[in-house]
């Protein structure tokens, strides 16, 4: 498939697994931009203030996110805390809440109330194998723990492997890939551990993600061979690898105030998340790391929708589809409410992308 010279493109609505929706105004403004992007499933992430750490603040919060669209499947998650026992878990399972979140304390936004002690969950997670629900892994140590000269992803693979070990049937995802070594932990694990990889590690280098404060998120972006490495797993059919955003909107001022010191980690590329991805897949190719008979229409579907689904236990696909169009769009520099008082800034603001236009379901 050549992507630069290709014209029109459909697709399956994409399964975004991994999103941030935030709360308030800024929820206001983030949650329609899922249907924007060309999502219809979307598995949302706990680390709110404060975190999503009972059964009902979740069912509170995505009859939130229902309300304001309705056509978008939400997939809910808890945020793996002290009072996360093995009798929420039942509950959780009965709720429908599919997934339970593992932040490392002070690793990442809104982490404070995270893990400091994994041994100390272990009857957590014995109850989430009973249950079925999945760990979502954020998959870094403190900066404080990493060896010299190993990123923070790498110095937590010893854990992916040894949680895997000892909980066989519980379905893991390590979040947000950005190692080639992390690529090849989650290939070394059985089934039952997948990992998604974002629209942004699959075009940024640390080099962008250390001046430009739009491109700054954690985990941060790593080598240009690590983020080849991805590329190569988003395309390379196995369905352990699928799309997942991390998309992650902070006020725009937040990013571009010199008073507010180093910005804040985050990348925000929800409002053309499935353009982004074919984007960076695009220049991968003219950067001869992968090839044009590796976008396959088969391994694009598998990437951005069947595979995520798959994981979930989901039917592979929802019945809708996207119809992308070259028409000479460029990427907004921002979204904003109506009132203009919440303003976030798009990754890759004038980049021309795909036009996209839903074909929905009779």
């Amino acid at each position: 498939m050549q992507l630069k010279t290709l014209q029109k493109l459909e697709l399956p609505a994409a399964a975004d697994m991994h999103v941030h929706l935030r709360q308030g105004e800024m929820m206001d403004v983030v949650v329609p931009t899922l249907e924007q992007g060309g999502v219809d499933t979307a598995f949302v992430m706990p680390n709110l203030v404060p975190p999503l750490t009972t059964v009902d603040q979740v069912i509170e919060y995505q009859g939130k996110l229902r309300a304001i669209a309705p056509n978008v499947h939400f997939l809910m998650s808890l945020y793996l805390h002290p009072s996360v026992t093995p009798e929420t878990i039942e509950k959780a399972a009965q709720a429908g809440v599919v997934g339970v979140k593992l932040y490392p304390q002070g690793a990442t936004t809104n982490s404070e109330h995270g893990v400091a002690n994994i041994e100390a969950f272990y009857d957590t997670f014995a109850a989430m194998e009973k249950h079925d629900l999945v760990l979502n892994l954020h998959g870094e140590v403190l900066e404080a723990l990493a060896p010299e000269g190993t990123t923070l992803e790498e110095a937590f693979l010893p854990t992916l492997k040894q949680l895997h070990e000892r909980f066989p049937n519980l379905r893991i995802v390590l979040e947000h890939c950005t190692t080639a070594a992390a690529v090849e932990a989650v290939k070394a694990c059985g089934s039952n551990v997948g990992a998604t990889i974002t629209a942004h590690h699959l075009y940024l280098t640390e080099a962008d993600a250390c001046c430009d404060p739009f491109a700054f998120c954690k985990p941060i972006p790593k080598k240009p061979t690590d983020r080849d490495a991805l590329l190569k797993a988003a395309v390379s059919g196995n369905p352990k690898f699928f799309f997942g955003s991390d998309s992650a909107p902070h006020p725009i001022t937040s990013k571009t105030s010199s008073a507010q010191g180093k910005a804040p980690a985050g990348v925000f590329t929800q409002p053309y998340v499935t353009q982004l991805v074919l984007l960076g897949l695009e220049e991968g190719v003219e950067r001869g790391i992968i090839s044009e008979e590796d976008l396959t229409q088969e391994k694009l579907e598998g990437f951005l929708s069947k595979f995520g689904r798959r994981f979930y236990k989901l039917p592979e696909t929802s019945g809708n589809s996207l119809l992308l169009e070259r028409k000479g769009e460029k990427i907004a520099p921002s979204v904003k409410s109506e009132s203009g008082s919440v303003e976030v800034g798009v990754s890759r603001a004038g980049a021309e992308v795909f036009s996209l236009t839903w074909v929905r379901k009779a």
